[in-house]
């Protein structure tokens, strides 16, 4: 028995329509497109013709939706790592706005199973939804690393690095028909030599964030972003405490974060 299927332009131009004002960006993919380049060990439990959707997070995000959702929540409920918590606020209010009856589980990026593997491979899904290009040492021919551990790193053809992957949306029970074509990623950083420079930079030197800077980016992260993200995770609060955004009178809240 065929399952329902969905209309791919429609939920993309109903998250778009959401999401984008808030600073987000969203791809469709089939997860048999993601299954296929896994091991079986880290395959989604979905028939293959369902409709994904990974979300990104744009330098945007950190003004048009973050330091708001700061601003209106004060003290009330704040977590440990609040952006982690604006991002999940945005995507569950628009995914329960647009899509009312409809079975969407959502798994953010810095989820665990059990297993404490990821619920998702976040690089993985956006390189195969066309989003972003997943640069690994098995791109670089004849890489000069020996045996060393490199991580790869994915690269928008718009923001270079300044980007975030955060969510995989699965529309339970929805098919894709014919009307998803998988394209390939823009291979952005096409040189062997701009490959090494992307992989050492981003293992050895993330801290200066040079690797963001891989191709031209149209936009980077604004300055009150950059010290937010380069201040130590457990200062965080205090800083927006500093800048004005959480207010109520728990002070004394901030050096236990």
């Amino acid at each position: 028995m065929a399952l329902p299927t969905v209309n791919v332009a429609d939920v993309r131009k109903a998250l778009s329509n959401h999401l984008s004002k808030l600073g987000f960006e969203v791809y469709p993919l089939k997860i048999g497109w993601y299954n296929a380049v896994l091991s079986p060990s880290l395959h989604l439990s979905y028939p293959d013709d369902t409709l994904g959707v990974v979300v990104l997070s744009t330098p945007d995000m950190f003004e048009q939706a973050f330091l708001p959702f700061m601003e209106s929540r004060g003290w009330k409920g704040v977590s440990a790592d609040p952006i982690d918590q604006c991002v999940k606020h945005c995507i569950n209010n628009t995914v329960s706005e647009c899509f009312p009856g409809v079975k969407v589980d959502v798994s953010y990026d810095y989820e665990m199973l059990p297993s404490r593997k990821p619920k998702f491979l976040a690089q993985s899904a956006a390189h195969v939804a066309g989003a972003v290009y997943y640069y690994q040492r098995s791109d670089v021919p004849d890489h000069p690393w020996g045996e060393k551990k490199m991580f790869g790193v994915c690269i928008h053809p718009r923001l270079g690095g300044w980007f975030a992957i955060r969510a995989m949306l699965v529309f339970v029970g929805s098919e894709v028909g014919s009307e998803l074509q998988q394209t390939a990623p823009p291979d952005c950083v096409p040189t062997r030599e701009d490959r090494i420079q992307l992989l050492e930079d981003f293992n050895l030197r993330w801290q200066d964030w040079s690797y963001r800077d891989i191709v031209p980016p149209v936009q980077t992260y604004s300055q009150k972003q950059r010290d937010y993200f380069s201040t130590p995770p457990a200062q965080r609060l205090n800083l927006l405490t500093d800048w004005g955004y959480l207010t109520g009178g728990e002070e004394d809240n901030t050096q236990e974060n």
